[in-house]
Order: C-alpha cells, then sequence, then structure tokens
C-alpha cells in the first residue's frame, strides 16, 4: 500500500483517476469503510494526510488504498497481508471491504490469517 503527501481524495484518486468526480471517491471511500473517518477530517476528502499518510492510522491507509481499488475498479488485485498489524476493528472493516472488493474480479491475495482467506474459491499453502 502506498500512500503520498496530499489529500485524501488525491490519494483515493491517484493516477488515471485524476479528475474523477467527487461523488465517485465518496462512493468508493463508503464502500472501503473510509468515509465515517474521512468525513470528520477536518477538510473531510480535503484534508492532508501527509507523507507516506503519517496523520491517519495504519488502518485508515490501509482502506484509503482499498478506496483507491474500488475507484480503479481494476480486473486483477493482488493483497500483500492487507489485515496485517491492525486492531480488531480495523480490521473487521477492512475485511469487510475487501469482501466487497474481491466480488466479480480475480484476486490473489498473501496472507498468514486464514480469516483473510476464508472465503476464496482457492487457496494455496506454501511451506
Amino acid at each position: 500500500m502506498v500512500i503520498f503527501n496530499g489529500s485524501v481524495a488525491e490519494n483515493i484518486a491517484y493516477g488515471e483517476m485524476v479528475g474523477a468526480r467527487e461523488e465517485d471517491i465518496i462512493a468508493a471511500a463508503r464502500a472501503a469503510n473510509a468515509w465515517d473517518f474521512i468525513a470528520q477530517m477536518p477538510r473531510g476528502l480535503h484534508s492532508p494526510i501527509g507523507q507516506r499518510g503519517f496523520m491517519v492510522s495504519g488502518g485508515q491507509r490501509q482502506r484509503i488504498a482499498i478506496a483507491r481499488a474500488i475507484l480503479k475498479n481494476a480486473p486483477i488485485l493482488i493483497l500483500d497481508e492487507a489485515t496485517s498489524a491492525l486492531d480488531t476493528e480495523s480490521e473487521r472493516l477492512i475485511q469487510e471491504a475487501l469482501t466487497r472488493l474481491m466480488q466479480d474480479r480475480t484476486t490473489l491475495v498473501i496472507a498468514h490469517r486464514l480469516s483473510t482467506v476464508e472465503h476464496a474459491h482457492r487457496i494455496i499453502v506454501l511451506d
């Protein structure tokens, strides 16, 4: 997950999604379970989050990155330890968002926790 120095909106609508409509950014944030904390920030979507997202928590950074993936609507996702090093509530919110994100697309998930991949069609264990 990469978070850039800029606003929440700039981080969600990064790259080819620059210029995305604000309502599309908000919809992606809602689907990623990020809208509640974004709406409480002093400037909402336009709040700065600092270099590498130092002004938001680890779970919030993850949800911003998930919102970016939702907005991009990529057909293939690669997730590497998407729920590691999180508190229980952040993990729950991220897991809900990932469930929505992974619908109708090919997803490769690298995880140590079985709960992260329990709904997968195929699980491959490497030793």
